[in-house]
C-alpha cells in the first residue's frame, strides 16, 4: 500500500514546466496582430442578360407626313336678290254662281220663291222650373219641439234658426245650426227635425230633387 502512494506522487518541476508552456502559448495567441481581410470591388463589372439571337430588334415606324391645311374658302356676305312677283299675273274670272233653288212654304205646297234678306235665330232654351221644399200641412202640428226642462225651470225663452236638407221623400236628412239661444234649445230642435218634420219635396222640371230650407222656431213660456 505504501509503495503505490509514492509511485503516484507528481513531480513539482514537471508541473511547473507544463504551466509555463501553456501560459506562453496563450500569451502568443492573445498578443498576435489581427488579420484584416480586404475585399476588392470592380466598378466596371456589369450584369446583363443576353438577348436571344432569333428575336430581331424592333424597327421604329416611319414618320408620317403632316397633312397640309386646306385653304380657307371666302364667305359670301352678299344677299341674294329676291324675285319680285310678275306684274303680268292675273286672276282668271270665276264662273257665276247658280241661282238658289225655289223653296216651298210648309203645309201649303205653294212656291214662296227664293228667300232673301232673312236671318236664322236660335230658339232660346227656357230656364228650368224649380220648386223649393214647403211644410206639409198634414204634419204642421209636429214642427214645434218639446220645451227643454232646464230652460223651463230657469224661465228662459229661446229662438233657434237651422238649415235642413230635405230629401226626395220629404224627410230631413241633415241639420245645420245657424243660431240658437242655448245648446238645450238646439238639441230639442235637432231631435224633432230628424224624427217628425215632413216637407213637400222640391222639384226641378217636375223631377224630385234634394234641397235646403231654413227654419226659424221660437220657444215662449205661456202663463199658466
Amino acid at each position: 500500500m505504501y509503495a503505490d502512494r509514492h509511485a503516484r506522487r507528481v513531480n513539482p518541476a514537471s508541473l511547473s514546466i507544463a504551466v509555463l508552456i501553456n501560459a506562453a502559448a496563450l500569451a502568443a495567441v492573445l498578443l498576435a496582430p489581427p488579420e484584416i481581410t480586404h475585399f476588392v470591388t470592380h466598378p466596371d463589372l456589369k450584369m446583363f442578360t443576353p438577348r436571344p439571337e432569333h428575336i430581331p430588334d424592333p424597327v421604329p415606324p416611319p414618320p408620317q407626313p403632316r397633312a397640309k391645311p386646306l385653304p380657307r374658302q371666302p364667305i359670301d356676305t352678299t344677299t341674294p336678290p329676291i324675285a319680285s312677283p310678275s306684274s303680268d299675273f292675273t286672276v282668271p274670272d270665276q264662273p257665276p254662281l247658280p241661282p238658289a233653288p225655289p223653296t216651298q212654304s210648309e203645309g201649303t205646297g205653294s212656291d214662296a220663291g227664293p228667300v232673301t234678306g232673312t236671318t236664322l235665330t236660335e230658339t232660346p232654351i227656357p230656364p228650368p222650373v224649380i220648386t223649393t221644399p214647403s211644410v206639409d200641412s198634414r204634419y204642421a202640428g209636429d214642427l214645434q219641439p218639446t220645451y227643454p226642462a232646464e230652460e223651463r225651470r230657469a224661465g228662459r225663452d229661446g229662438r233657434v234658426v237651422v238649415r235642413v236638407l230635405v230629401g226626395v221623400d220629404g224627410r230631413v236628412k241633415q241639420v245645420e245650426r245657424v243660431s240658437a239661444t242655448s245648446d238645450a234649445f238646439y238639441r230639442a230642435t235637432l231631435e224633432r227635425a230628424l224624427a217628425r218634420w215632413r216637407f213637400k219635396r222640391a222639384t226641378r222640371d217636375g223631377i224630385p230633387i234634394e234641397a235646403w230650407r231654413t227654419m226659424a222656431l221660437r220657444f215662449v213660456l205661456e202663463d199658466e
